[in-house]
């Protein structure tokens, strides 16, 4: 295990109209106030979704088994920002809804907002923390200083 302690810092409140990609929204909100380390929680809708709901496989590298979600639907999500060598990156995992069907995972490949989507970003201040690329998993994986 790894980890490390820090302190609330800023705490952002946005809200992502239709049709905004989840990812880029965030991404953008954090490089413009200079987030470098943060919880998310999200509450909403999704018009659609990529989601990875597990490995395809596991081995030699992880490849992620995707499932479209097609909405819309309500969703709710839990996830961090820290940043890899490019910036800013979002990882979250939601609970995505329509009448009987449910998808839990990660919206790996984009999620765009169905009429609205409320975004809470909670910075931490003080982590010395970033993806680093892992050659086991091939995933840049969250790492401490």
């Amino acid at each position: 295990m790894e980890y490390a302690v820090g302190k609330t810092g800023r705490i952002i409140a946005a809200r992502l109209f239709e049709g905004e990609d989840l990812y880029e929204t965030v991404e953008q909100i954090a490089r413009k106030e200079n987030i470098k380390s943060a919880a998310v929680l999200i509450t909403g809708g999704f018009r659609k979704a990529n989601i990875v709901v597990g490995p395809k496989r596991e081995k030699p590298k992880i490849v992620g088994n995707f499932k479209d979600f097609a909405g819309p639907g309500e969703v709710l999500g839990v996830g961090t920002i820290y940043c890899d060598n490019k910036g800013p990156k979002l990882h979250i995992h939601t609970a995505i809804g329509k009448e009987g069907e449910t998808i839990v995972g990660c919206p790996r490949g984009g999620a765009k907002t169905f009429l609205i989507l409320e975004v809470t970003i909670i910075e931490i201040d003080g982590l010395k923390a970033s993806r680093k690329p892992d050659k086991d998993t091939g995933l840049n994986l969250l790492r401490f200083e």
